[in-house]
């Protein structure tokens, strides 16, 4: 039987039937035909903004896309700037449709805005911003994959043309049908370990990873007709895979007889009685397709090492050389595969855990400011990252003192917002009854013993009573803006060290007596350094500018005038700095009893 006269049909896992037909006008030509596809054949190619890559089979109609999973997305995309429920994909008439579903700004396929479209083999779906989730619908599973493997064997002789031949070719079909299965990785590279050592008549097979310091570890064994061995004890031989490693090619070695004096000295080789080895190095490739769709393979990270051996020497054909290179083609795939499955888990289960740390976080600052008998508040915070380092508060000291501060944590993230709630934790129990500089001094040396090197806060603290007099410390924060009378001045630009900087600091308190209606702008840095996209800064002077004539203007209307200079000025720029705004306006007690 020759292969250059076969067509031959490879049974599917999902029931339908793709065929090969190899033309004998053409040598060793695939062209790949199929039945109308199932719904499991199409599959999204799901690249993230971070640029972690992972692929999604579509398995029912309706297919739901979206933020969360409270709304049964099949497919879920952590980003805020998508809806809970933004599109479906539907299977209609044996055709795959995308259907916008009320996603924000609507939903694009190839750049172009759709409320319904049926969908092409390699049509990109977008949302309409930049650094987005994109998507690439794929119309069939049995995609390029198969082409290219077929690519790597397409030069065998006429001496592999035998039904041995084609039983191995068939081997080679079903391993890249496993590439798009739902089964586990393990299962699916313990069968193409399976393949490996049919193909080549080994005793056994093992698939290593690299596990520093060791140079690697055995991940899954195998001997022949599928036995599973267990990983433990094995001794493959240590010079075949230096070998392999340092070639960054395979080492087959069909007779160890005649193989180099160093593989045939091998304490492994000669103790196990070894006679033929095979050891192929798995790296991660990217593959570019030129316009005449040829591939292009550029070697990236080290992955793992398929090893067989046998104790009986092999004869290996160019055939058999082919398909181990495609095997180890595969295996690599699928291992990279799986180490970016399990980056974007990783990466998801992060982005929910500091989701929940920005919830915490926000609870922690006060809401719906209650009524204090001498003051009236209000603030914002509005962190750059999903959580931030910015802190601000409002407590009573007594009945007729109130406290008020904003503070603002060296860095940003999550090592930012720990410190932040330590800060807060702090405050809270060291507050009450307590004046101004013990309060500093105190929080000065909590954060100092239980904070990392580094991590420091800088801080305006006040405490206003009844009669407009308030005490205050600076600890290293930019000064807040006066608005007395239709003027804004900066009255407190001295002040002491950070807190959680240098043991031992000493804090000292300032006087200042407010008249009524007296209203104190207290800001972070990420207002006064908002940038534009020529970096130009915003400046205290643009934020002085914002407040004229707001002098009685309520504290809502004061804080969205800055708000919205702020957003103006910047035009959409991203920032490296979070914002915060706390707003405090002195009312005398006689009228505040009034009101």
């Amino acid at each position: 039987m020759h292969l250059s006269n076969l067509t031959m049909l490879n049974r599917r896992t999902d029931g339908a039937r793709p065929i090969v037909v190899i033309h004998p006008c053409f040598g060793l030509r695939a062209i790949l035909m199929s039945n109308a596809p199932a719904i499991g054949e199409a599959v999204l190619d799901i690249a993230a903004p971070g640029g972690s890559s992972r692929r999604v089979s579509i398995t029912e109609s309706p297919f739901f896309v979206g933020r969360g999973d409270r709304s049964g997305n099949h497919l879920q995309l952590p980003d805020n700037r998508i809806s809970r429920r933004c599109a479906a994909i539907l299977f209609e008439s044996n055709r795959h449709y995308l259907e916008d579903r009320g996603q924000h700004g609507g939903v694009f396929v190839n750049g172009k805005k759709t409320d319904k479209k049926a969908l092409e083999d390699g049509d990109i779906i977008s949302f309409g911003f930049e650094g987005a989730y994109q998507i690439t619908f794929r119309s069939s599973v049995v995609d390029a994959s198969v082409q290219r493997l077929l690519t790597l064997i397409g030069g065998m002789p006429g001496g592999d043309s035998s039904s041995s031949g084609l039983g191995k070719l068939n081997l080679l079909l079903e391993t890249t049908m496993l590439l798009h299965s739902q089964l586990p990785v393990d299962a699916v590279l313990s069968t193409m370990l399976d393949h490996a050592i049919a193909v080549t008549g080994a005793d056994r097979g093992m698939l290593l990873e690299p596990d520093p310091p060791t140079p690697h570890r055995v991940r899954l064994a195998r001997g022949k007709g599928g036995l599973r061995i267990s990983p433990a004890g094995l001794a493959p031989s240590q010079t075949a895979l230096s070998l392999a490693m340092e070639r960054k090619s395979s080492a087959i070695t069909e007779d160890l007889n005649e193989a180099e004096l160093n593989l045939q000295g091998a304490q492994s080789v000669i103790a196990q009685s070894l006679r033929a080895v095979v050891a192929i190095p798995l790296y991660a490739v990217s593959r570019a397709t030129s316009a005449e769709s040829s591939f292009d393979f550029r070697r990236g990270d080290f992955l793992g090492i398929i090893y067989l051996d046998s104790r009986r020497p092999a004869a290996f054909s160019k055939l058999d050389r082919q398909i181990l290179d495609a095997f180890a083609v595969e295996a690599a795939s699928i291992l990279d595969n799986a180490r970016l499955v399990e980056h974007e888990r990783h990466r998801q289960r992060l982005e929910q855990e500091i989701s929940i740390a920005r919830d915490i976080q926000q609870a922690l600052l006060p809401r719906g400011f209650r009524d204090f008998p001498h003051l009236a508040v209000t603030g914002i915070n509005s962190p750059c990252l999903e959580v931030g380092g910015d802190y601000f508060d409002v407590f009573p000291m007594s009945d007729n003192r109130t406290a008020f501060l904003i503070a603002d944590v060296c860095g940003k993230g999550l090592g930012a917002a720990l410190l932040t709630t330590m800060l807060q934790g702090a405050l809270s129990g060291l507050s009450t009854g307590s004046d101004p500089a013990r309060v500093l001094h105190q929080v000065n040396c909590f954060l100092c013993e239980h904070s990392e090197v580094g991590r420091y806060a800088t801080m305006f603290f006040g405490v206003l009573d009844r009669d407009g007099r308030l005490e205050f410390i600076n600890a290293g924060h930019p000064s807040p803006l006066l608005l007395r009378r239709g003027e804004v001045t900066e009255p407190f630009t001295e002040g002491s060290l950070p807190v959680g900087l240098i043991p031992g600091t000493h804090y000292d308190v300032g006087f200042l007596q407010l008249q009524p209606y007296d209203t104190l702008v207290l800001f972070s840095d990420g207002v006064s350094e908002a940038m534009d996209h020529d970096n130009q800064m915003f400046g205290v002077h643009r934020l002085r500018d914002s407040l004229a004539g707001q002098h009685d203007a309520p504290l809502d209307q004061i804080q969205k005038a800055i708000l919205e200079s702020v957003g103006t000025f910047t035009r959409g720029a991203s920032q490296a700095d979070d914002i915060t705004l706390l707003i405090v306006r002195y009312r005398p007690a006689s009228r505040a009893a009034a009101s």
